[in-house]
């Protein structure tokens, strides 16, 4: 009798009903994030209403179609990962210094495409890189990314920040709610309902918000049926210096980032992420990048929160973020479904990101697991890393003296923390010892996923 190759869980294909499920799960996920970076940028530069909707809808299209590169790949691009892509925070304050002083729209999607494009030839260096995260920098990284997530579901469940009513009781109350039922859900309800508990939640609340006056519907009839984003809408790109070294910064921050959520995913999934496989999802960013700059919109990166949707659920099928990924071509070429799902009110999300990015730092602490602490500078590292990380996400003015690239790179509490990661396990664990003792292998270097890796205490090699 013939055998089957079994499939790996990444890469089975669950039935349509659960993949549009789990692939909706998903989309409410990251969608708050993934609006909030065109409203920012455009409300700085005092768009008009249409033009701003016109820059949502165009996100949502990319952001679709950059998660379809990353999960289902072509050639060279795509890590073929559960890897949700959605634009990039860390570009937010260079590009609202472009967008009112240094050129306008033209001028950011100029040095966008030129960021993209550096991703992409950058992508095989990075790759190489993976040999400096062993479990110690890799546990500690992810750790960063989901505390350092903790205070935007906060901000939601207190009502989103601006809100006038921000901090009432009822909002927390609403929050408290949906975090609630995602847990019953989790513990009580069968295996399947059980892994979309957080869409479960969502819909829960979204039926206790509306009676209750927390949310209005109103924009959905306002919204066009149709809407098609067209190539350099607001004009022709323009290439200024300054503003593509400051994109090129936030390229490599968002480099960073990204490596650091397809760890997790990878040790998420038990698909460990390998050089080649890690230069493959950094050439999508850079590819979606550039497909930003030319269709009206910004650069893209992985987003962590679907990471923590991912160790939540357990559901580790690259397929169903695929579909999460047609869900958002079909929100961004349908702008009325788009602000239906708009129209969520932030507390509702704010109870179930509580979930999803606790599980983040979870799933760190399960990677530190694997560390050995005992006679050696190990606690250092996370101690220092984590403290550097959270730096910025506690006290978010703390670098505001400091020049703009420098604030670019530190104001991003995961790639502080991941850079101090990476510099402080060099430190301890890879330069030679007092006495003259020689740093490891290389090949012990590589290795990365056994405790092996790290340095024996100074004490016996002396």
């Amino acid at each position: 009798m013939a055998t089957t190759t079994p499939v790996h869980p990444v890469d089975e294909v669950p039935p349509v009903r659960q993949l549009a499920a789990f692939g909706l799960q998903h989309v409410l996920a990251m969608y708050a994030g993934a609006v909030a970076v065109p409203l920012i940028v455009g409300g700085a530069m005092k768009l008009s209403p249409v033009d701003l909707a016109y820059l949502i809808t165009a996100d949502l299209l990319v952001c679709g179609i950059a998660t379809l590169i990353q999960c289902v790949g072509f050639w060279r691009f795509g890590v073929r990962l559960p890897i949700m892509q959605g634009c990039t925070f860390a570009a937010v304050s260079p590009m609202v210094l472009i967008g009112t002083t240094g050129g306008g729209l033209p001028a950011i999607y100029g040095s966008v495409i030129v960021a993209g494009l550096a991703i992409v030839l950058l992508a095989p260096v990075f790759g190489r890189l993976l040999r400096f995260f062993p479990p110690l920098v890799t546990g500690t990284v992810i750790l960063i990314i989901g505390v350092s997530l903790l205070p935007v579901a906060g901000n939601w469940a207190a009502g989103g920040a601006g809100a006038a009513d921000f901090g009432e009781p009822k909002n927390l109350a609403l929050a408290g709610f949906v975090l609630a039922v995602v847990l019953g859900v989790q513990r009580f309800a069968p295996a399947f309902l059980s892994r979309i508990a957080v869409l479960i939640g969502i819909a829960v609340g979204l039926a206790v918000a509306v009676p209750f006056g927390f949310t209005d519907f109103g924009g959905v009839g306002d919204s066009d049926w149709v809407g098609i984003s067209t190539p350099f809408h607001f004009g022709a790109p323009t290439f200024h210096a300054s503003a593509i070294i400051s994109m090129l910064v936030v390229a490599l921050v968002t480099m960073t980032e990204t490596t650091g959520d397809l760890i997790a995913v990878g040790e998420m999934t038990d698909r460990k992420i390998e050089p080649r496989s890690l230069a493959d999802g950094l050439r999508a960013d850079g590819l979606s990048t550039v497909l930003g700059g030319v269709f009206n919109t910004f650069p893209y990166t992985a987003y962590a929160q679907n990471v923590g949707l991912v160790g939540m659920t357990r559901v580790r099928s690259r397929w169903v973020v695929a579909a999460a990924g047609g869900i958002l071509v079909l929100l961004g070429l349908l702008p009325k479904l788009g602000a239906v799902v708009a129209a969520i009110p932030a507390p509702v999300l704010g109870g179930a990101g509580l979930v999803m990015f606790g599980t983040v730092a979870a799933s760190g602490l399960r990677t530190l697991a694997q560390v050995d602490f005992k006679d050696n500078h190990n606690l250092t590292v996370v101690a220092v890393s984590v403290a550097i990380g959270m730096l910025p996400v506690g006290v978010p003015t703390v670098y505001e003296k400091f020049p703009d690239w420098f604030q670019t790179v530190m104001n991003s509490g995961i790639s502080a923390g991941c850079l101090a990661a990476i510099a402080l396990n060099l430190l301890f664990n890879h330069l030679p010892a007092k006495g003259g003792s020689a740093a490891p292998e290389p090949a012990d270097l590589a290795d990365g996923g056994s405790e092996d890796a790290v340095e024996k205490p100074r004490e016996e090699v002396v």
